[in-house]
């Protein structure tokens, strides 16, 4: 059943929303993890690296392919908000259409560039071949990677975070049963792992389908939609790359940082790689918060509700504050307990701790932070967010991390500041946007009530 969020309560839907977007977040992180779980208990170091470095290919795939859904998303929860069943069905019908063209093209390009990108990734060479099959394997079914994340954003759009939540969830059940049939039993490794990822995809996949053919939406969705919309197209494009792109590029800026710790030594890399594992899981509440927003934000627009919107971006970051400080409580003065789950040497957990105690003023601007984004993307101004995204990566942590790593006193604490310095600026420059935006609007308002008298 779709969430109408352009009525009524504001905090109850919004955590409604929130809260199976955050768990089924937390299947998707562990969904990876389950792999090298059992490939590690089960099967040799080559196939651990081959999944470890395959498992990089997979992941920036699915965010690239997760930020261009979003276009869809905001475009179906605008059409929900002015009541505009054909603008939904164009918008469903022309995003399956320009991912089934992505689904294809990746494919072939992943299945027959894998020793290319293995060379890329630099994978060790007892490890090459493992890594080969891992990516190509995968490679096969990224068709149900591209279907898994369309179906998602269209049920987010009309307001609906159960259904994506119930079958990640599936998914994660019959990974797991086949990584442990696969690997534990039948012994085959990376290539084994890869096979109980795309199956288990594709089971999801097809759940989905017979969810969205029985559920009761609020569109008419059939096939014969399907086609290009140049118009539609070009608009789920528009509102979708931005997203996409900073994804990319601020994982790429978050890569630069690893190769500059990498310089200070074994210690101080695996420190920030353990660190960087456990902010994924700090970081999932406000990025869940964040696709709520987007949701609620987006219907609340289409219906013209501006000052409602205004509202729910108020009403999320107190939600998402509450549970940052908790956040940051953790990262500050748990960061030993956390990384004793990756590892049992002191030093390693020492400079983990180090590095994520700068990290708890992260989780706790990330509150602000995210929200607005998700209350941009609603609003349609992706662009924007891209920019300040690379704002913060580029302009203010990449070039901050390689000042600090010619510092003779340089730190993974001081590394670490790099990350909030750079998401201040991010908060600064929403802010800006933030009252220009709402003083327009105000202005349009007073306007149109002078003209009327």
């Amino acid at each position: 059943m779709k969430s109408n969020f352009t009525e009524g309560s504001i905090i109850k839907p919004l955590v409604s929303f929130a809260l199976p977007v955050l768990f089924a977040m937390i299947l998707q992180t562990l969904y990876s993890a389950v792999d090298l779980l059992v490939v590690g208990r089960f099967a040799s170091t080559a196939d651990v690296s081959g999944v470890s470095t395959g498992g990089m290919v997979t992941h920036t795939i699915t965010n690239v392919v997760t930020g261009l859904a979003m276009g869809i998303t905001v475009i179906i929860g605008q059409s929900i908000g002015e009541k505009n069943k054909e603008k939904a069905n164009r918008a469903i019908g022309s995003g399956v259409f320009l991912f089934l063209i992505f689904a294809v093209i990746m494919t072939l390009l992943v299945t027959g560039g894998a020793p290319l990108i293995a060379g890329w990734l630099d994978a060790p060479a007892e490890a090459f071949a493992k890594t080969v099959l891992y990516i190509r394997i995968c490679g096969m079914g990224y068709s149900f990677v591209v279907a898994f994340n369309v179906i998602g954003s269209i049920f987010r759009g009309i307001g609906d975070s159960k259904t994506p939540l119930m079958t990640v969830g599936i998914a994660c059940g019959f990974n797991i049963v086949l990584d442990l049939l696969f690997v534990g039993v039948m012994g085959l490794g990376a290539g084994g792992a890869a096979m109980a990822t795309i199956f288990a995809q594709g089971i999801s996949v097809a759940l989905s389908l017979l969810v969205l053919r029985k559920k009761p939406l609020p569109f008419e969705f059939s096939w014969k939609l399907v086609r290009f919309d140049r118009e539609m197209c070009f608009h789920e494009l528009k509102l979708g790359i931005p997203i996409s792109l900073q994804d990319v590029l601020t994982s790429i800026s978050f890569l630069i940082v690893q190769m500059v710790v990498n310089g200070m030594g074994v210690v101080a890399s695996a420190g920030v790689g353990i660190g960087e594992k456990i902010s994924v899981f700090l970081m999932l509440v406000p990025l869940s918060c964040m696709q709520a927003m987007s949701a609620f934000v987006a219907q609340n627009i289409g219906a013209g509700k501006k000052e409602r919107a205004k509202k729910a971006l108020s009403y999320g970051i107190l939600i998402s504050l509450v549970l940052g400080i908790v956040m940051s409580y953790l990262s500050f003065a748990q960061g030993d307990t956390m990384a004793g789950i990756f590892t049992q040497d002191a030093l390693v957990i020492a400079a983990t701790q180090e590095y994520l105690k700068a990290y708890a003023l992260e989780c706790f601007l990330t509150s602000f932070v995210f929200c607005f984004m998700g209350f941009y993307n609603g609003c349609g101004k992706t662009m924007f967010v891209m920019i300040q995204g690379l704002v913060g990566a580029f302009g203010v942590r990449t070039p901050l991390v390689l000042w600090l790593s010619g510092s003779e006193h340089v730190t993974l604490f001081k590394i670490g500041l790099a990350t909030p310095t750079a998401t201040a600026m991010q908060l600064v420059l929403c802010l800006i946007v933030f009252i220009f935006f709402f003083s327009r609007f105000r202005a349009g308002r007073k306007g149109m009530k002078t003209a009327k008298s």
